[in-house]
């Protein structure tokens, strides 16, 4: 493979893949507040903002936190005003009326909302003349501190946007490195660190993914240069953004793996070159067999039509043995596989698209038999016109399907849906 296919891959491998079924929470939860807050509207979009990992779009796959803001009118400012906990409690009561009293409790300065494989933190806000917001604190006698998340979105969109989007995604392969060395670093000090990094660094602002190993090993090379701190000032709204431990030892140990990782592609190495990027980045990068040949055939959707995601698609599947079937996404919850002998049948559960728009496909197979079988698959399949999608499980491994919604030729929303397959016992 190339670089820039090994990067591509390795990149797609990190998308958060239940990202419709989170979008379609944060409306869950937004509808269910605005309901309350004003006057029994059900719009699931107006009033919060995504922040966090999430909201910049530099989370991956595994994310566990994700934080949103509720935006509180200004009516409720004199109730609230000294009492900022009785706004938690009753936007835990809200919410609680959605997902049950066992899954939602207020902490400090937030409503947790607990799901399977993730957290949904809620902040009610008031936003100020000058865009900022006040939240609440319930330490001690109570306070409304001020917070600017708005200028961190903008910031780093606006510096992603002139790098090219390398920066969303070094910050992605970043994450994927401190799960890999095992190191607690918080997501914002990631993003922090890759902005800064950036800032004023313009050599990949007219390359992408065919010139990530010198993106990744110049990162590196960066953060074991960087002295010892106890914080950072964060992009956009300055603020401080806390060093919890040392990364700059770990950070040498993945620059000297990256160059070697190059040096072994110079001499043809391909094996040995990515066995140095997974020692850097985990499991998420792709397998070369000994010969050198990639282990897949999979194609990338940003090479056939440029990407602006702002719409949510959901995708589920109907599970199908004779007369019986369930959903995937129920099996999802409960932490099941498919069995074998079954009938696949994906389409769209949700959608917030307005007017007509296409439907791609693509299903990439994964595991030793899919390998024996010659069959990853991975291609990017046109819909037939249903907008669904029929397969079988034929056998085991760790499959996944992923759908893209295209607009007038620009992929405006995605979804990803894992399927593990085991044989019938």
């Amino acid at each position: 493979m190339t670089i820039q296919a090994d990067f591509q891959s390795f990149l797609n491998n990190l998308q958060i893949k239940n990202a419709g079924q989170i979008s379609k929470r944060y409306g869950s939860i937004t509808r269910r507040l605005n309901m309350f807050f004003r006057n029994g509207s059900e719009n699931r979009t107006a009033n919060s903002l995504q922040v966090g990992s999430y909201g910049r779009y530099t989370g991956i796959s595994g994310i566990s936190d994700l934080d949103m803001l509720y935006i509180l009118p200004d009516s409720f400012l004199v109730t609230y005003k000294d009492n900022p906990y009785l706004a938690l409690k009753h936007c835990k009561e809200q919410i609680q009326l959605v997902y049950g009293t066992s899954k939602v409790k207020v902490d400090r300065n937030v409503v947790v909302v607990t799901f399977k494989n993730y957290v949904i933190e809620v902040v009610p806000t008031f936003k100020t003349f000058d865009g900022r917001y006040l939240f609440p604190d319930t330490y001690g006698d109570g306070s409304w501190p001020i917070c600017n998340p708005s200028a961190e979105l903008r910031s780093f969109k606006d510096k992603n946007e002139q790098r090219n989007n390398n920066l969303r995604r070094l910050a992605k392969m970043v994450r994927a490195w401190r799960a890999r060395a095992g190191i607690n670093m918080s997501g914002f000090l990631i993003d922090t660190l890759c902005y800064r990094f950036l800032d004023n660094n313009t050599d990949f602002d007219n390359k992408s993914f065919g010139s990530y190993d010198i993106l990744v090993r110049d990162f590196f090379s960066f953060l074991e240069n960087e002295p010892d701190k106890a914080y950072y000032r964060a992009f956009g709204s300055f603020s401080q953004v806390n060093v919890y431990a040392k990364f700059q030892l770990k950070a040498k140990e993945a620059r000297e793996n990256c160059e070697s990782a190059m040096q072994a592609r110079v001499v043809g190495k391909e094996s040995k070159c990515n066995l140095k990027y997974k020692a850097v980045f985990g499991k998420k990068f792709p397998v070369i067999d000994n010969e050198g040949v990639a282990k897949t055939t999979e194609e990338f959707i940003q090479t056939k039509h440029p990407v602006k995601l702002t719409n949510n698609i959901t995708l589920d599947c109907e599970v199908k043995k004779d007369a019986m079937f369930e959903f995937l996404s129920k099996l999802h919850d409960q932490g099941l596989p498919i069995l074998t002998n079954r009938k696949l049948k994906f389409s769209i559960a949700d959608s917030d698209i307005f007017g007509p728009y296409e439907l791609k496909w693509k299903v990439l197979n994964r595991g030793e038999e899919a390998e024996r079988r010659k069959v990853i698959r991975g291609q990017i399949m046109d819909d037939k016109g249903s907008k669904t999608l029929e397969e079988s499980a034929d056998f085991s491994g760790d499959h996944y399907v992923e759908c893209y919604a295209i607009q007038n030729g620009v992929v405006v929303a995605r979804d990803r849906m894992d399927v593990p397959i085991i044989g019938e016992l």
